[in-house]
């Protein structure tokens, strides 16, 4: 046990309350008269008492329903619940819905039991959450049962005290002899006591993904949502909710996310008394679940932290989490290669000759992976054919990809492949023998995407497909890295596998064959390192990166556009989670001109890598990559896995500068960045505040002979020179680093 407290979850059983704990938050909820689950308080942390009567204060409201005559203070509508129903008095968004046989949608959950179990298991078949190395985790299952329809359901929390986060989830099961439909399944339900909060999302679309957006709540509905069986460029199933003075320093706010990669809904109700209601779970629309009789449902899992130090330690303490409790135990702790990809070099104009004048360049430079991207399968030489025919292209690898494969690896280097599993072009062999794989409606005029279209991933037979081919290539192959790209989302939402009344449940269906897909190929080849991709960042997500843990952050490589990027990603993700690439000028998305040193810069706060045709750099251009990768290696786990820390945000003011840093572990090495899109004439004076420093503890900066205590460079700053044009090249889009380390 290594807590301050050894016991995360205390019960009084007199009065049935719950209070959950972690180092520095309280959880409070409680059995209501109605033997629902009724919430008191989730903040600070405060003692556990008896009772938290202060808490739990009601008063009567005219015009409003009660439980019953014999007690008419009790009214549903101005409680806050733990996991709420409709119907009975509670005119709010729900939790949950059931329709019966009798196409009754009520429900009338009471109390049954807890349990208390040591630690924190995986859930089956789904991405979740885990406690492999006895980090104090505790689970709660609070048990209920319907009394109508007999309906049991399970509240499930995990608590994991040091990194002060909790994870939810619901199960429901259905123990009758007759069918029921769950309608709305969320994972998580909490209702604040006020509404003095800021909403903060990141949304977006393809290449601008991951964008801060904050404005106050509101009465009435707000919400972030995706049908695009996808958590989408769009927007992103991480959201905040911060007091209006909330900064990145100081200041209240939680946190919110969702272990899918499905339709999603995050929804704030603000009801007529400033009560917050926020649910988060998979998307009700265009979601219906046949619940057959003794059969269950789990939903995914809700993750939930909270801090009053501001969203810079909101960020720091979910990345730890994740870090310690989501991603794969083999690659969590990991260094990342640095990696050169062939996309941009070649698109699909390439043979093995040609992308060995690739390979051999990238090794002069000290980079250690390299990826080959689409169009080595099929006959594909443009992005019209050949998806879902898994076997290599003859004609640019007349040896076989097993040739190639060994002579990179020959080099010292790992060998990574692209891969699109979930999508199939009309134009494939697949295709022309097994056209019902296709989600397609009945007698509808398909949509196509990309010339693609999107398999069926809730047929066995298609994971199976998809399984084998995949681990011959693996196998063959000899491969350490797969990019798993996904390029448009689904239309004609239709299974032809699948019977008229469990059509709404393909979304779900789909995904959980994404899952069982991952799952099978990273069971049966745990140390080939997975990276997902969608278009860039369209599934960005928690659900991915269980299975994946980095992920392709844009298709965006700009550098100045990376800046809002991964400055807006960074609050619900760490950097080891984003891939990041130096790519040719003008740049491919934007037209843009950045300097090398900038498009380095940029890059190495995340997994480092290069796009672009190295075979055609100049002698000093390839210098100074060479030199970029030396010094990423020297700092790779700094820039890979160090305290994260935003300064000066891209979302505020004109956004012309942009400041982030990376501090050790021990506090004794970290690099900060200071990215100024436009200079300015005779600009006034710069300081530049560091964080996360020692106070007590001298550093040095970069070359400066002088050394300066921690307080300093926090409070009073450190001088920055002036940035000066040299009549040789731009200083637009300027970037200044500073190395600092501890005398």
């Amino acid at each position: 046990m290594k807590g301050i407290d050894a016991m995360s979850i205390h019960v009084n059983e007199a009065n049935l309350t719950f209070h959950l704990q972690t180092d520095h938050t309280s959880y409070i909820f409680q059995i209501m008269k109605n033997g629902e689950a009724g919430q008191i308080y989730y903040g600070p942390r405060i003692h556990v008492q008896p009772t938290y009567q202060n808490l739990m204060s009601q008063e009567w409201r005219d015009a409003t329903p009660s439980l019953n005559e014999e007690n008419p203070n009790f009214q549903p509508a101005t409680i806050k619940a733990e996991y709420a129903s409709l119907g009975k008095g509670d005119f709010r968004q729900p939790a949950f819905q059931v329709t019966q046989a009798n196409g009754s949608r009520i429900t009338e959950l009471t109390y049954d039991h807890y349990q208390l179990l040591t630690g924190k298991q995986r859930l089956a078949n789904l991405p979740s959450t885990f406690d492999d190395t006895d980090d104090d985790a505790q689970t709660l299952v609070v048990s209920f049962n319907d009394r109508i329809t007999g309906l049991a359901l399970d509240l499930n929390y995990s608590i994991f005290p040091h990194q002060d986060v909790i994870v939810k989830s619901t199960k429901f099961t259905n123990p009758s002899s007759e069918k029921l439909v769950l309608n709305r399944a969320l994972s998580s339900q909490l209702d604040l006591p006020d509404a003095n909060y800021d909403l903060i999302q990141f949304s977006g679309t393809w290449a601008r993904e991951r964008h801060l957006y904050r404005h106050p709540l509101r009465s009435g509905m707000q919400s972030i949502s995706s049908l695009r069986m996808a958590s989408s460029h769009q927007q992103n199933p991480f959201m905040m909710l911060a007091r209006p003075q909330t900064t990145d320093e100081q200041g209240a706010v939680f946190g919110f996310n969702l272990v899918y990669s499905g339709n999603f809904l995050d929804a704030i109700e603000v009801d007529q008394y400033s009560t917050s209601r926020i649910l988060t779970g998979i998307n009700p629309d265009e979601f219906g679940w046949n619940l057959a009789p003794q059969a269950t449902f789990q939903t995914p899992e809700a993750i939930l932290s909270y801090t009053s130090a501001g969203m810079n330690q909101l960020s720091q303490q979910m990345a730890s989490f994740y870090q310690q409790h989501l991603v794969n135990p083999r690659f969590a702790h990991e260094e990342r290669p640095v990696l050169i990809n062939n996309w941009e070099a070649t698109y699909f104009d390439f043979n093995e000759a040609k992308l060995m004048t690739i390979v051999n360049q990238a090794k002069r430079l000290g980079i250690e992976m390299f990826v080959l991207d689409d169009g080595w399968f099929g006959h594909r030489d443009d992005d019209t054919t050949s998806l879902g025919d898994w076997f290599v292209d003859q004609r640019k690898f007349p040896d076989g990809i097993e040739h190639f494969s060994q002579a990179v690896h020959q080099q010292g280097m790992k060998f990574g492949l692209w891969f699109e599993p979930e999508m199939v072009s009309v134009d494939s062999d697949l295709y022309q023998q097994h056209p019902d794989w296709l989600i397609h409606a009945p007698k509808s005029t398909p949509t196509p995407g990309r010339h693609q279209f999107v398999l069926d991933m809730a047929r066995p037979e298609v994971v199976d497909y998809l399984f084998k081919l995949m681990s011959q290539m693996i196998e063959s192959a000899n491969l350490d890295y797969i990019k798993w790209d996904m390029n448009r989302y689904a239309t004609e939402m239709f299974s032809s596998r699948l019977t008229s009344d469990q059509q709404l449940e393909l979304p779900h269906r789909y995904i959980l064959g994404v899952y069982q897909l991952y799952a099978r190929l990273t069971q049966a080849y745990p140390n080939v390192l997975f990276e997902s991709c969608a278009s860039g960042g369209g599934r960005f997500d928690l659900g991915m990166m269980y299975y994946a843990p980095q992920a392709w952050t844009s298709d965006d490589t700009d550098a100045a556009e990376r800046l809002l990027i991964q400055f807006g990603t960074s609050y619900g993700y760490p950097q080891a989670m984003m891939g990041a690439h130096v790519s040719a000028v003008p740049n491919d998305q934007m037209g843009r001109i950045t300097s090398l040193k900038t498009r380095g810069a940029v890059a190495f706060f995340g997994d480092l890598g290069y796009e672009l045709d190295i075979t055609k750099m100049a002698p000093t251009e390839l210098d100074q990559v060479k030199k970029q990768v030396a010094f990423y290696k020297c700092y790779r786990q700094l820039f890979q896995f160090g305290k994260f820390y935003r300064i000066d945000s891209p979302f505020v003011g004109d956004g012309n500068v942009t400041s982030w840093q990376v501090v050790s572990d021990d506090q004794k090495q970290a690099i900060a960045a200071r990215y100024q899109l436009l200079n300015h004439p005779n600009a006034p004076y710069t300081r530049f505040y560091f964080k996360g420093l020692r106070p007590n503890q001298r550093y040095q900066i970069n070359d400066d002979p002088s050394t300066y205590y921690g307080d300093e460079l926090m409070n009073a700053g450190y001088f920055v020179p002036t940035i000066l044009a040299d009549g040789q090249e731009s200083k637009d889009f300027y970037t200044q680093l500073f190395v600092v380390t501890a005398i």
